[in-house]
Formats: C-alpha cells, structure tokens, sequence
C-alpha cells in the first residue's frame, strides 16, 4: 500500500480519538464537575461554553473522518461497484462490518447534528435552572449518549475491518 494511505489511517485514528475522547471526557469528567456547580447560570454557561468548543473541534475531526474514510474504502477496494455485485462478497463478514459501520456513521452524524445544533444551542437560550431548562439538558444528554454508543459500533466494526 502507498504511502497516502498510512499516512490516511494515522489521520483517521487520530481523529477518532479526537472525536470520541472529547465525548467521553465530557460525559465521565466534565459534566460530573459541572453538575456539581450550585449556581445554575454558572453551570449552564460553562455547559455551553464547552460545547460549543467542543463542536468546533469535533466537526472537524469528524469532516477528516469522512475524507479519510472515503479514501481509505477506495484504497481497499471498497468503492469498486463490481464487487458489491458479486453475493460471496457483498454477503461476506467484512461487507456486513463495512455497512454496519456506514450505518452508524449516518445514525451518530444525524443524532450529532441535531444535539449540536438544535438541542444543545437551545438548551442554552433557555433559563438556567427552569424545568424546561433541566429537560432541554436531559434530552441533550440522551442524544449524547446515542452518538457515543453509535462511535462504539463504529469503533468495533472499525476492528473487524482491519482484523479481518
């Protein structure tokens, strides 16, 4: 394999680990510490001062995510139609690893986009400490939670696909 495409899985790896240790810090570190703040304008002010960080650097490792990916599946043959056609493969272990990869991909980018930019934004317009304020959170939390167990599905069929 040419150089391009270590170079491409360092990236992809990279970005991975950028992506689901930022979601993992803040859901086992940073929300504990912050929930534990009395003041709930402080709390939600850092919530969102955080998020809205975090967005910033998770969508871009989530656009390499994508440019590598693509380019990694084109240097494993992946993207060569004609293989698709032919049942021994397309029904192969490593196919059903690749489209329940691309499945969880699609489920965490919809789940993400709309925590990141309908949810998490609104949560934060809202009063801090209202009960509408606690819902828009908790609701927030749960699509978290849904991108995080979508990024684990696509780290273990990440495996099967490298571990043939």
């Amino acid at each position: 394999m040419p150089a391009l495409y270590y170079a491409s899985i360092t990236i992809h790896v990279i970005a991975a680990l950028v992506w689901l240790g930022g979601m993992f810090f803040l859901a086992l570190v940073g929300a504990p510490v912050l929930r534990t703040l009395e003041n709930p304008e402080l709390r939600q002010r850092l919530f969102d001062d955080l998020g809205y960080r975090f967005r910033a650097v998770g969508w871009l490792a989530l656009a390499a995510l994508l440019a590598t990916g693509v380019l990694n599946s084109w240097y494993r043959g992946a993207l060569n139609m004609a293989m698709w056609r032919d049942p021994g493969f397309a029904n192969s272990g490593w196919a059903t690893a690749l489209k329940i990869k691309l499945v969880a991909v699609v489920v965490m980018l919809v789940v993400e986009g709309y925590h990141d930019f309908i949810i998490g934004p609104r949560a934060g317009r809202v009063q801090a400490g209202t009960t509408e304020a606690v819902a828009l959170r908790n609701r927030a939390s749960l699509y978290a939670r849904i991108s995080a167990i979508a990024g684990i599905v696509i780290v273990i069929t990440a495996v099967r696909l490298a571990r043939p």
